[in-house]
């Protein structure tokens, strides 16, 4: 059974970076908006005379907190008329149709060994919604490591959040990669970062959630170090 459509209000806009803003929904025709951690939710943006051409899904960024506001983070993509529209025509009170919670890119019930959360642009926004989960929750778990590949510094989403949470939480490790500038921390590419930390083969899972490049070439590194293709899970943007 697919969830129902329902309106959402916009209710907050905050510009992240140069090209990513954070909307916060809410949801009047639901009391608690449920979902699990990694999940996303459908609009049905007015951009196209078919209704499934106007589809467009987006991770949860927030956590499930019993509330019906939930956020969501978009990059406005050249040409995309999805994001376009929510840049472009979307206000404080606009009103959206949305469906969700939906996907199964979520947290394994038990975190045994490491968790690696590997993300590029708007794919950490599952992973935020899982980190504060685990803190709000305290769920045992190992090391879990987060690299997140951005272009430079004004790109990196909810950075100052996850250096609070690396402070706050014990084996939680935050590794920024830019590909775009020199700076105190990894530049390049989070491939070789990953793979230093899995040098020794550790028991681990990895999370993989980003643009479909990215993705493809760490399953495929992951694959040939020796791990196996069920420690791998992957959510794909675009």
């Amino acid at each position: 059974m697919l969830p129902q459509w329902q309106k959402a209000i916009v209710t907050k806009i905050e510009q992240a970076t140069p090209n990513t803003r954070r909307y916060w929904l809410e949801l009047p025709e639901t009391d608690r908006f449920d979902f699990k951690p990694g999940q996303f939710v459908t609009l049905d943006l007015p951009i196209h005379e078919k209704r499934n051409k106007r589809w467009r899904s987006y991770s949860i960024a927030s956590m499930p907190d019993g509330s019906n506001v939930i956020e969501l983070v978009v990059v406005k993509l050249e040409g995309g008329l999805g994001s376009g529209y929510l840049f472009d025509d979307t206000e404080v009170g606009s009103e959206l149709i949305l469906r969700g919670p939906q996907g199964v890119f979520v947290l394994p019930e038990q975190i045994p060994g490491d968790l690696f959360m590997i993300c590029t642009g708007t794919g950490i926004a599952p992973f935020r919604s899982m980190m504060h989960y685990i803190k709000e929750h305290n769920i045992p778990h190992g090391n879990i490591h987060m690299l997140f590949g951005t272009r430079t510094k004004e790109d990196l989403l909810y950075f100052d959040e996850m250096r609070q949470l690396e402070q706050d939480m014990e084996k939680f490790h935050y590794h920024p990669v830019l590909s775009r500038e020199e700076w105190e921390g990894h530049t390049g590419y989070v491939h070789p970062v990953y793979e230093q930390l899995c040098k020794d083969l550790p028991e681990a899972n990895f999370m993989l959630c980003g643009w479909k490049v990215m993705v493809d070439e760490a399953k495929q590194r992951l694959l040939e170090a020796g791990y196996d293709k069920k420690q791998v899970h992957l959510e794909l943007y675009g």
